[in-house]
């Protein structure tokens, strides 16, 4: 059973939390007061993620050790974290991979890994936080899939794309599902974002540094809407554009 807390401040879950817009996201939070409970296979960062969060905002941060892909750690680290700070308001299936390879060209390991990571582990991670949110009677299930999942993707970026996608189709399945409850789902499509992950790639289309992006993502959060580009400018449009153009327009981006 879990236990309500009477603090006011949001408690918030968010996997992958060592670097990149996982620990972007977690300082944006901190910056705004919500208590924190943060997972990743580096604890070394999160432990000095934690003290940073907490010398600068004194919020309370929760760290877990924690591989997505081990499905049922998963379930133990959420239900742990919801027992420790009383309950979580929110959830952020954060968590994924982007080392994709050309298919056909014998790289099925990297990409079965991408498709396991960014969709079969995060079916975990929303089974997860859905059960205690279910217990709780509320909750904010918030998936970041990626401008990749609005079409099916050439080169190194198919599997990735279809992993988002995935994701995507999964965030609009639960939302069905839960419709009416007290219970809110929320799918991010983030578009460039340029992180530690990313760094050595080549310069990436409107893109837009970490802090940047993270604020972006923290503020569609909280506006708690179904689907959010992020940035909204220029990727809504963006969005809209990639759905109707022919393929073999698409077929150049590889």
């Amino acid at each position: 059973m879990i236990v309500m807390t009477d603090s006011k401040a949001d408690t918030i879950l968010i996997t992958g939390a060592s670097s990149g817009l996982g620990r972007g996201m977690a300082r944006e939070f901190a910056a705004r007061g919500c208590h924190l409970a943060l997972c990743a296979r580096r604890t070394e960062r999160l432990e000095a993620l934690r003290d940073e969060l907490a010398d600068k905002h004194g919020v309370r941060v929760e760290l877990r050790a924690l591989d997505v892909n081990d499905h049922e750690r998963v379930f133990e680290v959420f239900r742990d974290f919801a027992r420790s700070l009383g309950r979580l308001d929110r959830v952020v299936v954060n968590a994924g991979v982007g080392d994709g390879r050309r298919i056909g060209t014998g790289r099925f390991e990297h990409n079965r890994k991408v498709v396991e990571t960014n969709l079969v582990a995060a079916l975990a991670q929303c089974e997860a936080a859905v059960e205690i949110f279910r217990e709780q009677k509320h909750g904010h299930l918030v998936l970041v899939s990626s401008m990749s999942a609005v079409r099916g993707l050439p080169g190194h970026m198919t599997a990735y794309a279809a992993s988002k996608a995935g994701l995507a189709h999964l965030g609009e399945g639960i939302r069905a599902e839960l419709m009416g409850t007290p219970i809110r789902v929320t799918t991010l499509l983030p578009g460039f974002i340029r992180t530690e992950l990313n760094e050595d790639a080549g310069k990436m289309p409107f893109e837009v540094d970490e802090v940047t992006g993270s604020r972006a993502m923290v503020r569609a959060i909280e506006r708690a809407p179904a689907t959010a580009c992020v940035p909204g400018w220029p990727w809504r449009p963006i969005g809209w554009l990639m759905k109707i153009l022919p393929l073999r327009v698409i077929a150049k981006a590889g």
